[in-house]
């Protein structure tokens, strides 16, 4: 059986939900229905569906811009409706673009990770809206690695920002939906409603839902990527590579200066379930060690059910950081007084610290299941799916 979209669930009904209203729609290239027709294509053309304004994450509407990119407002120029960017000069909606909008609907695919700004940016919109006045509709999509599995550390408020923007573990098991009915609950309060879809388990991961997998971000283009991002992407707090600029960012791993083979060998011996190592050698064509050929690790996820990212990744950097203790580095902060790339990442300063005196990984693992102990029991009260 397919999944049905929110999107497509929202379709079925025929606009009811925004009858008379005029709509804006926050979408990305990858919402799509099971057809590959975007969600901007869909609702611009449903004859009950007054659509206004299209709102851009971060890469754009479109797609056509990297990671970390400022993208403008514009005119888009197949729908002809202005296109305001919430990944430039704002993150989150002035009054301006909100004040000719009854309802915003929301179409976002989503990580599953406290640090996608897909979330970020969902979480904004809602906390605009609500000081304007407007719905939210919020047409939930699945959580493409599972929804069963949490890891991770609950995030320090002291470190709520644009990449960590709820207290949330790295990897929360839930649906967009869900997470955003819970932080709607506790927190932000505006008139929300999520668009639930159907056909949808926990247990399933993307490939799973018979739905076509459009990669979200240009550097998670397919399914294993997404499966190695919630510890992959920790090594971009560092000055390794995480293989942007090659054709398997997140599982390339590696710098000018590593042995591969041994670093391979090091790896394989530790038995982390779920992955294996095997060395590569690339040259990245942008973003860190640019031209350079690096050395490193591809690794291969060989049971993901079994396979624990968050985990794996900590033991790959204390290795690292072990056997080039002179070579390796956490990146500098990206203005004077920030915090370490990493730390935003993790959403404290834990994890630098505990690598740099050499502490054994499990303690860190063990330091966090207390806090995580009591989000589960908070998100077991706010899944809509089995």
């Amino acid at each position: 059986m397919t999944t049905v979209s929110g999107l497509e669930v929202f379709l079925e009904s025929g606009g009811d939900l925004v009858a008379g209203k005029r709509v804006g729609l926050l979408a990305c290239p990858s919402s799509v229905d099971g057809q590959l027709r975007s969600s901007v294509e869909r609702l611009h053309r449903h004859k009950d569906v007054n659509l206004v304004a299209l709102f851009g994450p971060e890469h754009g509407i479109r797609g056509d811009a990297q990671a970390g990119s400022p993208v403008a407002s514009d005119i888009d120029a197949i729908t002809g409706l202005p296109v305001y960017s919430l990944y430039g000069e704002t993150e989150s909606p002035s009054p301006e673009m909100l004040q000719d909008i009854d309802v915003i609907l929301i179409d976002l695919p989503d990580a599953g990770l406290r640090f996608y700004t897909f979330l970020a940016t969902t979480l904004y919109v809602m906390r605009a809206a609500r000081d304007a006045g407007i719905a939210v509709i919020l047409l939930d999509r699945p959580a493409p690695i599972n929804g069963n599995r949490v890891e991770g550390p609950v995030l320090d408020p002291e470190y709520l920002s644009f990449v960590r923007p709820y207290p949330l573990p790295i990897r929360y098991g839930m649906t967009l939906g869900e997470v955003a009915q819970l932080a709607n609950d506790q927190d932000i309060g505006c008139e929300l409603r999520v668009v639930a879809m159907r056909g949808w388990s926990r247990a399933m991961w993307f490939d799973e839902t018979g739905l076509p997998f459009v990669p979200s971000s240009p550097n998670l283009p397919t399914l294993d990527a997404m499966t190695l991002y919630p510890g992959a992407c920790f090594v971009e707090g560092s000055n390794l590579s995480e293989g942007r600029g090659t054709t398997r960012p997140f599982e390339y791993i590696g710098a000018p200066w590593i042995d591969a083979e041994s670093l391979a060998d090091q790896l394989n011996e530790m038995s982390l379930p779920g992955v294996r190592f095997r060395p590569v050698y690339f040259v990245p064509a942008f973003s860190k060690h640019q031209g350079e050929v690096c050395a490193g690790t591809h690794i291969f996820v060989t049971d993901r059910e079994r396979f624990q990212p968050v985990s794996a990744m900590l033991h790959i950097l204390q290795i690292l950081k072990r056997r080039y203790p002179d070579e390796f580095a956490w990146r500098q902060p990206w203005a004077e007084g920030a915090h370490p790339p990493i730390d935003l990442l993790w959403g404290s300063d834990a994890l630098r610290l505990h690598i740099d005196a050499d502490k054994p990984v499990e303690s860190l693992i063990e330091s966090w299941q207390p806090k995580l102990r009591e989000f589960k029991q908070t998100r077991a009260e706010n899944l809509f799916y089995p």
